[in-house]
């Protein structure tokens, strides 16, 4: 036993570094948008089926990652999923090879599909590897690794998608296409990098990982069981919602602030600000954690969503440097949304909690569905700013939520083992 928990340490470390890494490719999505709508010369309905593509794998790919976890256990698991990841990267040379914006969607479906697996295996061990009374904490911080990745991802992302080529200003030219495209080969090439270093890395201490961790259940629980529970399913609809306002705010921040009428700045500047957005979602995540220690959970969500509602609802008002400054410290108030509502859904479902947890997951979907309606608003309007009411209904529903959370019975404990991304 003495030998264990030095085990579990390092073996928590190296999982947390997946946390990282996750988060860091997510988020240059949120840059990539601008990039792609510039070259592929897209409408922001169009430049949003980025996100689209992207998330709608967690819809597909959670049931049956779920099942190759069950059956290779979470140290293969995590291999198989870097790989995938490093493949849907190499796919990215190929679409801009062929000019082709639909393999670019390809591309990023396969990349999110290896993200969904790395999820699915790599939660459960940060839940379990040390005391289980301190199971809430190691997600917390795998968490608030995760928002670091988000905050370096954009920022480094914006050096080298939104500089150069057609963001140089003047006339498009064959010459400022092909640099632009380029540049997005490059960036993909060295995230395929980093993700090959990695798991070679962790398929050199997998025996490590799997003899550090306590055999986790594998039962899934059945997910007709978690749809026929009523908080089971209003959990998956605030889940929906709130990954859906994140990812629709995050994505059009370049451009947003990139308006005449809001910053005026370069692509590449408003780029280095969308770090800023996710900087709020870190600090926040820190603050969350302390605060839930001595106010309840639904109070609290109803308190951050309810504010993330009125910013948004100012946003769509003003402009120029304070809409700039509301917009992004949006962030801020999503930070704790994504934990409380799993955490509040889990102890009053009636279903197992495997099974919520899964439903659960699959409603990240959100991300793929809401930003292509913020996008939609946009382009009928003609008004980002106006876009801003998309995201506000969805704080407004999932402060409904919080508040009639709060008044329901607790049905079970929360099983952090299944606990949130």
């Amino acid at each position: 036993m003495a030998g264990t928990a030095p085990r579990q340490g390092l073996a928590f470390i190296y999982v947390t570094t997946l946390f990282f890494i996750w988060g860091a490719v997510t988020s240059v999505n949120d840059v990539l948008i601008p990039a792609v709508k510039e070259i592929f010369t897209l409408t922001d309905t169009q430049g949003f089926l980025t996100q689209f593509a992207f998330f709608m794998a967690y819809f597909v790919v959670s049931l049956p990652a779920a099942a190759v976890d069950q059956r290779l256990g979470s140290a293969r698991s995590i291999i198989l999923a870097l790989g995938i990841m490093v493949v849907g990267c190499l796919l990215m040379p190929v679409a801009t090879h062929v000019r082709s914006y639909s393999i670019v969607l390809v591309a990023l479906f396969v990349i999110a599909s290896g993200i969904t697996l790395l999820q699915v295996a790599a939660n459960p061990l940060s839940a379990v590897l040390g005391p289980p009374e301190k199971s809430h904490f190691r997600l917390v911080l795998s968490q608030a690794f995760n928002s670091l990745g988000t905050v370096i991802g954009p920022y480094l992302a914006a050096h080298t998608l939104l500089q150069g080529g057609l963001f140089d200003g003047g006339a498009p030219t064959e010459a400022k296409i092909v640099e632009s495209l380029g540049r997005i080969d490059v960036a993909y090439y060295f995230i395929a990098a980093v993700i090959v270093l990695l798991a070679i890395f962790l398929f050199s201490v997998r025996g490590r990982i799997t003899s550090a961790a306590p055999n986790l259940e594998g039962s899934s629980g059945g997910l007709a069981r978690a749809v026929g529970s009523k908080w089971a399913l209003l959990g998956a609809s605030a889940i929906f919602l709130y990954v859906g306002a994140e990812v629709s705010i995050g994505s059009t921040m370049v451009n947003f602030l990139e308006q005449p009428n809001i910053l005026g700045i370069a692509a590449v500047e408003a780029g280095k600000l969308v770090s800023l957005y996710w900087l709020g979602a870190m600090i926040g995540r820190f603050l969350g954690s302390g605060l839930l220690t001595v106010v309840p959970a639904g109070r609290l969500l109803t308190l951050v969503a309810g504010l993330a509602a009125l910013f948004c609802l100012i946003v769509s008002q003003i402009s120029g440097h304070p809409a700039a400054v509301i917009a992004i410290s949006i962030g801020l108030f999503n930070a704790i949304m994504f934990p409380v509502i799993f955490t509040l859904t889990l102890e009053r479902s009636t279903a197992p909690a495997p099974a919520t947890s899964g439903l659960l997951c699959m409603a990240i979907v959100g991300g793929a569905l809401m930003p292509l309606v913020f996008a939609k608003v946009a382009d009928m309007t003609a008004s980002r700013s106006t876009a801003f009411l998309v995201p506000m209904a969805c704080y407004i529903l999932i402060t409904l939520f919080a508040i009639a959370a709060g008044r329901a019975r607790i049905v079970q404990e929360a099983d952090p083992a299944v606990g949130p991304h």
